[in-house]
């Protein structure tokens, strides 16, 4: 385990923040109230039309885009998301992916197995790709190699995922011959799946003691990272990495103060966890960058290929793009799964810390390989199975209590939906496109982005 004893001043990244910070905030102007406000758009839902200067200008340095791409870029991949969204649940079982790329026009393909498809992806303004093999298929061969890994040691073929643009599924490797045993060894058909070789030091662990906002210090003496503030009735928190601390493992904040106490924690399996806060700390819905905040105001969740980014106080802010979803990783200490592969770089004492796509929470830091020097690769436990796991609500800009004033349904806010969910709202039914945690401000009807009617 790579971890830290206290050390003082490190506190760059997302904040827990307290209630002397909470004061230090500026204030929100009351905006005047619009007798028939406009539906949001895919971008406006995703936050993308009000990404911080702080995202931008990371956004810039590390995928090579002057301000004006960087912001295109993170508007087309909203829309693309939503577009994604709905070819999905048209395409039913013959869905077999979808990608944008493009350094700013943010381009989606949709794949699917049945040529005839084609021509509704192209009408939605997507590629359409044609390929073998379903996504449900790939998943089916993917978890048959997670249940195998169960049974057979996977240290040396730690990771696996389906690659959405090659129609397979991958297992990366340090020593190929531990892939092929775990494929043979779970009877999943090879031509499904492809074994990589992978470097000694792309071999996953556990970024311990890394902070992606301000710093926290467990009772044992190791440092991690606040990930997103949250809330849970009354109870004021924050979410971060299952590895960093086991249930009732005592904080202390990165002033030293006494913070709170993990009252869930899973790892292996997930690595997922919170922290409640005591009565000297307050939520807010902000992500610390240096002497910034970075507003947080939603968790709707970015496609393959989409750009995020990362907050750490080992090495600050740092951008890259989201590679695959739903990937299972084998680390020392045991398998997690559900995590996403990101090329975004981090190095130990980066763990638990946010990450972030436009405005939109995304994920806690897990673990990885490399460094910020000569490049890396990390998994974020995504944000949404986590908040629905423990049920907590995410704190955020827009949305931090109060009525939602739903006309009667089954759609709640603070509910965590994923895509193909149906709720009632009104006198209507609709179905989720993308996964997130519904807000007050975005009920099925208003947020076109988010839900289709059926």
């Amino acid at each position: 385990m790579l971890r830290r004893r206290h050390v003082t001043g490190l506190c760059t990244g997302l904040v827990a923040a307290g209630a002397l910070v909470l004061t230090s905030l500026p204030s929100q102007a009351a905006a005047a109230p619009s007798p028939s406000p406009a539906a949001p758009t895919a971008a406006e839902t995703a936050g993308a039309d009000q990404a911080s200067p702080q995202l931008l200008r990371a956004m810039q340095r590390d995928l090579d885009l002057t301000r004006e791409q960087a912001e295109r870029r993170l508007v087309n991949e909203a829309e693309a998301g939503a577009t994604a969204g709905a070819l999905r649940l048209a395409l039913g079982q013959d869905f077999a992916g979808a990608w944008v790329s493009g350094a700013e026009s943010g381009a989606l393909t949709v794949a699917t197995t049945d040529a005839a498809d084609a021509a509704t992806i192209e009408a939605d303004g997507a590629r359409a790709v044609v390929v073998s093999h379903s996504l449900a298929e790939l998943e089916a061969a993917r978890a048959e190699l997670d249940r195998a890994a169960t049974r057979t040691s996977t240290l040396d073929a730690p990771v696996r995922y389906v690659d959405v643009a090659a129609n397979t599924v991958v297992v990366r490797a340090v020593r190929t011959a531990a892939g092929e045993r775990l494929v043979e060894a779970s009877g999943v058909d090879s031509a499904l799946v492809k074994v990589e070789r992978a470097a000694e030091r792309e071999r996953p662990r556990p970024l311990y003691d890394l902070v992606g906002g301000e710093a926290y210090y467990m009772g044992s003496g190791g440092r991690c990272s606040v990930g997103f503030p949250v809330t849970k009735g009354s109870t004021q928190g924050f979410a971060t990495a299952g590895h960093c601390g086991t249930v009732g493992t005592t904080t202390t904040g990165a002033n030293q103060v006494a913070q709170g106490t993990f009252q869930g924690s899973t790892f292996p399996g997930r690595d997922m966890a919170w922290v409640a806060a005591n009565s000297s700390w307050t939520a807010t819905p902000y992500v610390k960058q240096g002497a910034s905040l970075v507003e947080v105001t939603g968790s709707t969740q970015a496609p393959v290929g989409s750009s995020v980014c990362r907050s750490g106080s080992t090495t600050g802010w740092h951008c890259g793009v989201v590679q695959v979803l739903n990937t299972s990783v084998t680390y020392p200490e045991g398998t997690i799964t559900g995590v996403t592969q990101t090329s975004v770089c981090a190095e130990p004492g980066d763990s638990g810390g946010s990450y972030i796509s436009g405005s939109q929470a995304q994920g806690v830091t897990s673990g990885g390989s490399g460094n910020c020097s000569s490049g890396g690769t990390t998994f974020f436990q995504p944000i949404n199975p986590l908040l629905q796991t423990y049920g907590l609500t995410l704190r955020t800009t827009g949305n931090n209590g109060g009525d939602p004033g739903e006309p009667g349904g089954s759609w709640a806010a603070g509910t965590v939906y994923q895509a193909g969910d149906e709720v009632t709202y009104g006198d209507a039914t609709y179905r989720c496109l993308q996964p997130h945690q519904a807000q007050s401000a975005w009920n099925p009807a208003d947020s076109p982005a988010l839900w289709q009617r059926v």
